[in-house]
């Protein structure tokens, strides 16, 4: 039963003049169903999404493999493979998933700058993207710079989230 047959009950129940109904307030009743609060989408990471639109049509079989198997046979992506093993309810988020909806979490994106390396203009390098490619440039704005992790650590500028000289400022799509 859904909130709103619930709500259609109780509204029956109190046209229905049975005298195990007059005793109760059936609309501080409904007003009190009213308030409760419906299920919301899962938020999960864009990797997850894909596993599970790829997986959903079999959910509860694949959710299986994914305990009794070696994950790591099951599981090519490993980045898939780091959250589910580090979430400890991926199995709920999962399941919440194809019961509530889900959303995609947007990704964060990083704009990196090494600021004591100015130029004759007084101005930082930043990573630039042109053509496919990453690299550290002293004029950013005619070039892309806002990356996700995985696009700098797929370029190999992963180690600028573990170097104390390097700027890194979250910043809006």
């Amino acid at each position: 039963m859904n909130k709103q047959e619930l709500i259609d009950y109780c509204n029956a129940l109190k046209e229905s003049k049975s005298r195990f109904i007059n005793c109760i307030d059936v609309d501080r009743i409904i007003d009190t169903i009213k308030q409760l609060d419906e299920p919301k989408p899962v938020k999960v990471p864009p990797f997850v999404a894909v596993w599970y639109e790829i997986n959903k049509e079999n959910l509860d079989k694949n959710i299986a493999y994914l305990c009794l198997n070696n994950w790591g046979e099951f599981i090519n992506d490993k980045t898939l493979f780091n959250w589910m093993s580090n979430t400890d309810n991926f199995i709920q988020i999962l399941i919440n998933m194809h019961q509530f909806g889900y959303e995609v979490e947007k990704e964060r994106r990083y704009r990196i700058s090494m600021p004591k390396t100015r130029n004759y203009m007084n101005n930082a390098q930043f990573l630039c993207e042109k053509d496919g490619k990453i690299f550290w440039c002293g004029e950013w704005y005619p070039f892309r710079t806002k990356f996700t992790r995985k696009q700098l650590e797929e370029a190999d500028f992963g180690w600028v989230f573990d170097c104390p000289g390097i700027e890194i400022e979250e910043v809006e799509l």
